[in-house]
């Protein structure tokens, strides 16, 4: 699909003044019109039609809703951030951020401004509490998440539960049969934060059916925190040979608190992820993890965003399946490993 930026770097001006060209939003020089329009005759370009009936109405900004609480790894979250971004500009929208712990407060706040036309909101709990509000908000919404009740709202994410699901069938299929999963900080479990539910539970439904013993520990984002998960696993799951990890801070630290501890990776212990390809493949040990798609997600929520705007029908789920790549840090459990 050709988009906003193409034209603009054919036509060699900003996405902005394509969009002022064929808009007629601002007054543009008849030369800069013409060269405008010829590059999206020559390239096939056709704007969008949400961003073509609401141009004179509209502010043409997004409202992107991610409250940095504890527990969050920031790093993660600007990945998310920085894909809607992009993808916003490509349909001529700016981004406006929204970092505040307010909750329903803070996004009725922003709703009710004419400062945007449409909210992503991130970080959704089960039990989100602005749930009612988004469902009767006069403008478009879009959730990166699923709550319990997701009924008359529009989400997206990775299926975090298939992804749980996916890393223990991935141990279970190279022998191992004792496994454990280091989480996402206890806060963030107690918040009832969707994501990290959902992992959870793909992971003990993936164990159960294989009939694997497993156990399930919060950990937090330090070395020492990632130390004692660690030394507390061993002690109590000592025939421990499989680990899937939630915990995008404490990944790197795991590895190497599990190493200091005497346990080989993969030669003792195989250790799975579900992060950031960038990260997994960057370790000393590079990890077999299902990546998290932060660019796909970022860029199909806009979409999703920009079709309510122009006033299609969207499907309300959207859940996208994931991919588990096998790196270094796994493979078949031995016989008596230790």
């Amino acid at each position: 699909m050709v988009k906003i930026t193409d034209v603009a770097r054919h036509a060699g001006v900003s996405p902005s003044t394509v969009s002022y060209a064929l808009s007629g939003k601002r007054p543009i020089s008849e030369e800069t019109r013409r060269r405008v329009e010829d590059s999206a005759r020559a390239l096939g370009y056709r704007p969008h039609a949400g961003a073509r009936a609401l141009a004179s109405s509209r502010s043409n900004v997004l409202a992107l809703v991610v409250p940095l609480r504890t527990g969050i790894h920031v790093p993660v979250v600007m990945q998310f951030a920085v894909s809607v971004v992009t993808a916003a500009r490509d349909h001529d929208h700016d981004v406006l951020l929204v970092t505040q712990e307010e909750g329903e407060e803070g996004l009725r706040r922003v709703a009710d401004t004419a400062l945007v036309d449409a909210l992503i909101v991130m970080d959704v709990q089960l039990h989100d509490p602005r749930l009612p509000l988004l469902r009767t908000l006069d403008r478009p919404s879009v959730m990166i998440g699923f709550p319990l009740e997701p009924a008359g709202l529009t989400c997206i994410d990775l299926d975090f539960r298939a992804a749980g699901e996916r890393c223990v069938e991935h141990l279970a299929q190279l022998g191992h049969r004792v496994v454990a999963l280091v989480g996402s900080p206890p806060q963030v479990y107690v918040r009832g934060t969707a994501f990290a539910q959902r992992v959870v539970q793909g992971f003990t439904a993936a164990a159960d059916r294989a009939g694997i013993a497993s156990a399930v520990h919060p950990c937090g984002t330090t070395p020492a925190e990632a130390r004692r998960v660690a030394e507390r696993l061993l002690s109590e799951q000592p025939a421990l040979t499989g680990v899937v990890v939630h915990n995008e801070a404490a990944l790197e630290p795991l590895v190497d608190a599990f190493e200091e501890l005497g346990l080989r990776v993969p030669g003792d212990l195989s250790v799975t992820a579900i992060c950031p390809d960038g990260l997994a493949s960057a370790l000393r040990v590079p990890v077999t993890s299902v990546a998290l798609p932060s660019a796909e997600v970022g860029e199909r929520a806009v979409e999703l965003l920009m079709r309510k705007l122009g006033g299609e029908a969207v499907p309300d789920a959207t859940l996208l399946p994931p991919t588990l790549t096998r790196r270094a840090s796994t493979a078949p459990r031995t016989v008596d490993p230790r």
